[in-house]
């Protein structure tokens, strides 16, 4: 009777059975991977800006506070960015020629906004608030690291759907009091748990109703 397969035949059957299974699989981690990674996230990843600003410089060594440049952030969904005037409010005194600082001064004189690149850009169907979360109990750093630390803006967390659900499912282990929110360098306590929930009280602040989808699909 003549042989119908070859002699390699079952060896590959038995590739190509392993890689039915395994090659999904495989696929399905690397694309979980990359999803996670900065590649994606855009988290560690540093901005160019004209002009260059420097947060080390002007929160860490001059001690500007975020609201400052960010003014509307206690008061809107958009924290706010430096306007001319504003970054002009000192420098119109000091550094008034400075190379870096060209951009600053031709937007005074032509009379056009600065053009930030913004750092931490969720997508449209994300709806975020900054007044909502600084008012109450969520900190700077929380979202955006210690920026006192950093010569050129980085986007210091990833910024996804599970790492905001980390905070939206769990308030207690993130909220802070008041007179923390802009502290750069706050950290939980040993006992943040049982003084998070106190602070959902102060704050009187529904858990259950944070991981609705509508409090950030809207």
């Amino acid at each position: 009777m003549p042989q119908i397969f070859r002699p390699g035949a079952n060896a590959y059957a038995r590739i190509v059975l392993v890689c039915l299974v395994t090659v999904p699989v495989i696929s399905i981690l690397v694309v979980y991977v990359v999803m996670g990674s900065s590649f994606v996230t855009g988290q560690n990843v540093f901005v160019d800006q004209s002009p260059p600003f420097s947060h080390q410089h002007h929160v860490g060594a001059l001690g500007i506070g975020c609201k400052m440049c960010h003014v509307s952030v206690e008061k809107s969904a958009f924290a706010g960015l430096p306007t001319t005037h504003v970054c002009m409010t000192c420098h119109s005194q000091i550094w008034t020629n400075a190379p870096m600082l060209a951009p600053v001064r031709a937007s005074m004189a032509e009379d056009k906004p600065l053009k930030w690149r913004r750092v931490n850009n969720l997508p449209d169907y994300v709806f975020f608030d900054h007044s909502a979360h600084v008012k109450n109990g969520v900190g700077c750093s929380s979202c955006h690291g210690a920026v006192d630390t950093m010569p050129l803006m980085e986007q210091a967390k990833p910024l996804t759907m599970s790492w905001c659900l980390s905070c939206h499912e769990a308030p207690e282990k993130m909220l802070r009091p008041e007179d923390q929110i802009y502290n750069l360098h706050w950290s939980p306590p040993k006992d943040q748990e049982e003084k998070g929930k106190a602070l959902i009280a102060h704050y009187a602040i529904d858990p259950k109703h944070l991981i609705d989808c509508s409090v950030c699909h809207r």
